[in-house]
């Protein structure tokens, strides 16, 4: 225990050095918490943009501001470099690199084991690490564990492992790294105990599991019963169109109930890193065990049709005024994947783009949050500015991302025919107005003429 008794003296004292490699929407606020509490940290990164923007006290997340950053900076307890040989004077280590899906839509761990690569040379005894990528249940040990095995290192021991899922949500103004509660399990006892330890230092509360595993099913099972529950509630949206049903005062209506019912609202897919994907590693690990989800593979047909869904409304919409999607002027309003944020990775407004493209319409889109995106042919795409007369020479306006930023009465009142994803204009009942989950309205006489 001599190595766990130095670390755990460490930590009490604030002495441990710690490292987060990654400095990304996870690592660079778990980095930024840590220094703020006392420690002296390195975040550690590869690209050279993101380190030198850092050391100019300069931040490219949302949810972090400059003032953040230069004030850990000026602490001296937060030195960012992309230099992998200060992790032979670190005590704890946590990793936030990311885990996409490859292009068969399995998991890509390849960022893991590139971390491990560039930090085993210069690994110590007597040191914890986390891994905090959202991945499959095993990976922690089998990408991990076993490699440092392989160096005759004994966990629990010569060094400690343990896996804390990231729970970041962007733009959320209640729950941020510090007060969001934070899964933990350890590959021994003793990792989980150093583990609690140390994070209890930067957050609030530490909830303790008997294993890696158990911790990272616990990441998967939160967001694949998401996943599930947007893809039943998108399909109630679609039958309540066929119904002449309006599927938002349905959801209203039935939220009143104060016990037995979670309140999910449709939408024109899903987006970010975790929603689209965690179902995907679970999925794919179950296959391994011979076990097959029905469950989340029609969920994420579902999900993932949603653009085509959206795509299919405007349609129906610009016929009503005697228009194709063929040579139309489209207007995405909102690209990120939720509002108020810019982080565009795996919106659904992305996919709704190239449809509303290879549909032959002209399609641009409005985004306060995100200046400019890359489409599917390498062009860089860029928001046209919202200004009511640029936005007034549009056939239709699609409304993917309900950001605050937008004023609902003025483009309302704009009298261009509107697709609502979102029930964003739920305060205006006019006939040019098209909610997704509501039948689409017929053009009356002082509907505006195109």
């Amino acid at each position: 225990m001599k190595y766990f008794n130095q670390l755990a003296q460490k930590i009490k004292t604030k002495q441990a050095n710690v490292g987060v490699v990654g400095m990304g929407y996870v690592g660079l606020p778990l980095a930024v918490e840590m220094a703020k509490t006392g420690f002296n940290v390195c975040g550690i990164d590869l690209s050279e943009d993101k380190i030198e923007q850092l050391k100019q006290g300069q931040s490219y997340i949302s949810d972090i501001s400059n003032e953040d950053v230069q004030g850990v900076l000026d602490s001296s307890n937060f030195y960012p470099t992309t230099d992998y040989s200060v992790v032979s004077e670190l005590d704890a280590i946590s990793i936030c690199v990311p885990t996409p899906l490859s292009e068969n839509q399995d998991p890509d761990t390849s960022y893991i084991t590139s971390v491990m690569e560039k930090m085993k040379p210069h690994l110590k005894k007597g040191v914890v690490i986390t891994l905090e990528s959202t991945t499959y249940p095993g990976t922690t040990e089998e990408l991990i564990l076993r490699e440092l095995n392989r160096a005759d290192y004994q966990v629990g021991e010569d060094f400690f492992l343990c896996y804390s899922p990231e729970r970041v949500d962007p733009g959320n103004g209640q729950y941020n790294t510090h007060n969001m509660p934070k899964v933990m399990g350890g590959a021994t006892e003793a990792c989980t105990d150093l583990g609690v330890m140390l994070y209890s230092n930067y957050i609030e509360q530490v909830v303790p599991v008997s294993s890696p595993k158990v911790a990272e099913m616990s990441k998967l099972l939160e967001n694949t019963f998401r996943s599930i529950n947007i893809a039943f509630i998108n399909e109630i949206a679609m039958m309540c169109e066929r119904m002449d049903i309006d599927v938002w005062e349905v959801i209203d209506a039935a939220a009143t109930k104060p016990f037995g019912f979670m309140k999910f609202q449709p939408g024109p897919g899903i987006g970010g890193h975790c929603i689209p994907l965690d179902p995907m590693y679970l999925s794919w690990k179950a296959k391994g065990f011979r076990f097959y989800s029905k469950f989340i593979d029609l969920a994420q047909s579902i999900n993932n049709n949603m653009p085509d869904v959206i795509v299919n409304k405007s349609a129906q919409v610009l016929n009503i005024y005697g228009r194709s999607i063929n040579s139309s002027k489209i207007l995405i309003l909102g690209m990120a994947y939720k509002p108020n944020i810019s982080d565009l990775r795996e919106s659904p407004g992305l996919y709704l783009y190239e449809l509303f493209k290879e549909s032959g319409a002209n399609v641009d889109y409005c985004d306060p949050h995100a200046d400019s995106f890359i489409d599917e042919d390498g062009n860089t795409v860029y928001s046209v500015p919202y200004n009511k007369d640029i936005l007034k020479q549009y056939d239709c306006m699609v409304l993917v991302t309900n950001h605050a930023a937008f004023d609902y009465n003025e483009i309302a009142n704009l009298g261009v025919p509107i697709v609502d994803t979102r029930n964003a204009f739920k305060d205006y009942d006019y006939p040019h107005i098209h909610k997704f989950g509501t039948t689409a309205k017929i053009a009356r006489e002082n509907s505006i003429a195109l």
